[in-house]
């Protein structure tokens, strides 16, 4: 695909707009946990002011900015959608719109509603509106990633909204941290898609949205917990990572998510902030269809690969090799394969067979930058263990059908493992339960279902983590996925700039708290 030419760095007419960047593409990541918007008054922020945040993103939107997918994120790290409630730095849920909650009985929770909250259209925050909201992300076909497997009902009851599911779930308050189940104004859902302009509860309203190029959102004077710092935010969506980096060194951006590897020798260190993050670059094999439905030539692609040569060669030291699906952000993972049962699963793993020239095609994207590098030394290593192999690499927007279709026989992605409930069990279910709305791998189990559904009835603590870890184990016993990485982020920032989020789980960015040198 051609490189598209001078697409510059969205901004808006508040603010100049400087230099202008060169030959880019178009098209997200973070920082520390912060407190959100929980805790994010202007009063704790500082006086606001008319500065605004320049923000160059990773990726455009993919539907719409619709909060009923991964879109929403784009939301909450702008600040604009909130949900009932956030996480802290633990994974604990805390208030925001929802100020109490209480577990009624096994299958219902009940959820107090925050008084004096509007709607950035000026409509009331109420009860009713939150239930039509939550219910509106319950019945949308196909289903948020966060409610993969979850079967719920929601219904206002006075002040309350009444959250009910099939089965226990003890991490429905988590879940309902997620960006995914952001609460809009009733005006968000009269057309066919919900449209998020206008219509959030956050310290940011967003104004207008740009197509795939940017987006412009503006401070919410009446925001609940007082207002924003900065006078706005102005975004843009740049996807080639050159210019990511280009747009950091020259001043046109602020805050710069996901700064190549290959990019960070040429920007100034002290504008650099390296994130460890809950994000595993991995192999996804197709199960279903062509080489990889044979589990010995699953096995024989696992032994062939060399992790370590990636993160030396691509990521120049900054990645760590992964052991697992999930990385050194949960620090009970590496513990929980230290166990005789986590060994003994692995154990009863194919042995590998001879390729024999057997032609396989692996698929990527470009909008992370090291994705195409990372695939060109996975085609070298399975070529010298006997596979003939084919690369197809295009933008995500464009690729990322096909790869839930099953139209490679593998696939390199890097996924966030934690992305939705703090928890890992919604991206295991999302990506390798048999009904899972993100199976890559086209990935069906039995054993795994069961490990999945363990995990999942099991409440946060240590018997939890131990499910996580055996369910883990069971789907690598199988191979439908090759861990290879986990992925420290570099984010850009400039030096005027204060109150960045470098979140882990990649939901907080830009809070109420963030301001930039005027």
């Amino acid at each position: 695909m051609p490189p598209r030419s001078s697409v510059p760095v969205h901004r808006s007419s508040h603010r100049a707009t400087g230099l202008g960047l060169a030959a880019v593409s178009l098209l997200l990541l973070t920082g520390c946990f912060a407190g959100g918007s929980g805790g994010s008054s202007a009063e704790g922020a500082g006086a606001s002011s008319d500065a605004r945040v320049a923000l160059a993103m990773l990726q455009p939107p993919r539907s719409g900015l619709s909060p009923l997918s991964d879109d929403a994120f784009k939301l909450s790290r702008w600040s604009t959608a909130e949900t009932l409630v956030r996480l802290d730095e633990a994974g604990d849920a805390q208030p925001m719109l929802a100020t109490a909650w209480e577990q009624v009985d096994d299958t219902t929770w009940s959820f107090t509603i925050r008084d004096g909250v509007t709607f950035h259209d000026g409509t009331e925050l109420t009860a009713e509106n939150v239930a039509a909201s939550l219910d509106r992300a319950v019945t949308a076909e196909p289903a948020p990633r966060i409610l993969d497997g979850v079967e719920m009902s929601v219904a206002a009851e006075g002040g309350t909204v009444r959250v009910t599911t099939a089965e226990t779930d003890p991490l429905v308050p988590q879940r309902l941290s997620s960006p995914q189940l952001s609460v809009l104004a009733p005006a968000a859902y009269e057309g066919a898609a919900v449209d998020p302009v206008g219509h959030g509860t956050g310290p940011f309203e967003l104004t207008a949205v740009d197509g795939t190029s940017g987006a412009t959102l503006e401070r919410y004077e009446d925001h609940w917990d007082g207002a924003a710092a900065a006078a706005g935010i102005d975004v843009s969506f740049v996807p080639d990572g050159t210019a990511r980096a280009a747009a950091l060194r020259t001043g046109e951006a602020d805050v710069v998510e996901a700064v190549p590897v290959g990019q960070a020798a040429q920007v100034e260190e002290d504008l650099l902030e390296e994130v460890p993050m809950p994000r595993t670059n991995t192999l996804y094999l197709n199960t279903e269809d062509g080489p990889f439905a044979d589990p010995a030539l699953r096995a024989a692609a696992r032994e062939a690969l060399d992790p370590q040569g990636v993160v030396d060669g691509v990521y120049e030291g900054r990645a760590d090799v992964a052991a697992g699906l999930l990385g050194p952000a949960l620090p009970y993972a590496a513990a929980g394969r230290d166990t005789d049962e986590y060994r003994q699963a692995l154990e009863g793993r194919a042995q590998a067979a001879d390729p024999q020239g057997r032609r396989i095609t692996i698929g990527t994207f470009t909008d992370r930058a090291e994705l195409p590098e990372v695939a060109v030394q996975l085609q070298q290593q399975l070529e010298a263990a006997g596979f003939e192999v084919e690369l197809e690499v295009r933008e995500y927007q464009y690729i990322e059908a096909d790869a839930l279709d099953g139209a490679f026989d593998a696939f390199i992605l890097s996924r966030a493992t934690v992305l939705d409930s703090g928890d890992p069990v919604a991206y295991m279910v999302s990506d390798f339960g048999c009904e899972g709305s993100f199976n890559i791998s086209q990935f069906c189990s039995e054993t795994v279902d069961d490990a999945l559904a363990a995990a999942e009835q099991t409440a946060p603590g240590e018997e939890r983590q131990q499910a996580i870890m055996a369910a883990e184990a069971a789907i690598l016993a199988e191979d439908a996925a090759i861990p290879m990485l986990h992925e420290r982020v570099i984010q850009g920032e400039q030096s005027g700039v204060a109150g960045a989020v470098r979140d882990p789980r990649e939901r907080e960015l830009i809070t109420a708290e963030t301001t930039v040198a005027e």
